[in-house]
């Protein structure tokens, strides 16, 4: 038989003891077997009692706490809250985790797809840059001269940098077999093409009319090397020579003087470029502006640097 007792603890609260007496060794079988029921009920009590005991573990141990107050400073009591913190921190961070963790595995797949998207382009451009410059080389190691400007002009460019560079050698090509005319045509068309960087574009320009010279009118060829030996331009110093040079064949030769003197004191003026002015200086007459060790070995033997 099972019966209760009432006691009252350290606390002043009555509490219940539960008893059992020696008639259980014949009323467990004899309860089995009239009264399945009941039994069936009072295991599953026994059950839920014991599952429940894992969780109100900390419960108990906070309410021996309370009735400790000789404990230390850590106490069961700390125990408790670390424990009830640790697990309240543990399931902010899965509901988190939960709630945001596709925008981090997002960030990570777009960062892994745009690198690869990015070296799988520069191959590309390598590749496509390979097989152009092999075109191209195959094209000038043919012997013929009309023969490679022809086959230069059957490359086809991907991009219109790399179109601009294969016009430019098509257009040398056709000079050096003698037709001018195509060669001017190939290079006017280029600089006219808004597709193509600007510098591709003045250098087309400036080549074309330094290969139809006197062809073309001097006010045509004036105005254009006016416009390009403007500041900013990045062949004003050559476009200032070929000025000069029109000066002379104007027969201005202080003009032409005045315009070497420019180039001769421009910072950006090269070595070979200062050389040609001061030769021509030298030659129409006149006195360099700048004497320097360069000037002066261009001044004793001007043969020597032709």
């Amino acid at each position: 038989m099972v019966h209760g007792t009432q006691v009252q603890n350290s606390d002043g609260v009555s509490d219940v003891v539960i008893e059992q007496t020696g008639l259980d060794a014949g009323f467990l079988p004899e309860m089995t077997t009239r009264r399945p029921d009941l039994f069936w009920l009072g295991q599953t009590m026994r059950q839920s009692m014991a599952a429940t005991g894992t969780w109100l573990g900390p419960l108990r141990r906070l309410r021996e706490a309370k009735r400790r107050p000789e404990a230390g400073p850590m106490s069961d009591t700390d125990s408790f809250i670390d424990e009830v913190n640790d697990e309240v921190r543990r399931d902010r961070l899965y509901h988190l985790l939960r709630r945001y963790g596709w925008i981090a595995a997002l960030v990570i797949v777009l960062i892994v797809g745009g690198a690869a998207w990015t070296e799988y382009r520069k191959a590309q451009d390598r590749a496509e840059a390979e097989a152009l410059g092999d075109a191209m080389l195959a094209a000038l190691s043919t012997d013929d001269v009309a023969t490679r400007a022809d086959q230069l002009a059957l490359i086809e460019a991907k991009t219109p940098a790399s179109a601009a560079v294969l016009r430019l050698l098509t257009a040398a090509e056709q000079a050096e077999a003698g037709d001018a005319p195509a060669a001017i045509a190939t290079l006017d068309a280029l600089a006219v093409d808004g597709e193509v960087p600007a510098i591709y574009r003045q250098l087309a320009q400036f080549k074309s009319l330094t290969l139809a010279g006197a062809d073309r009118p001097v006010a045509d060829r004036r105005q254009m090397l006016e416009t390009m030996a403007q500041p900013g331009n990045a062949l004003r110093l050559l476009a200032s020579e070929q000025l000069a040079l029109i000066d002379i064949e104007q027969n201005e030769p202080e003009a032409a003087i005045a315009r070497y003197q420019a180039i001769l004191q421009d910072a950006e003026t090269t070595t070979d470029l200062q050389q040609r002015a001061l030769q021509v200086i030298v030659a129409l007459g006149g006195e360099p502006a700048v004497l320097d060790t360069a000037t002066d070995a261009v001044l004793t033997d001007p043969a020597d640097n032709n």
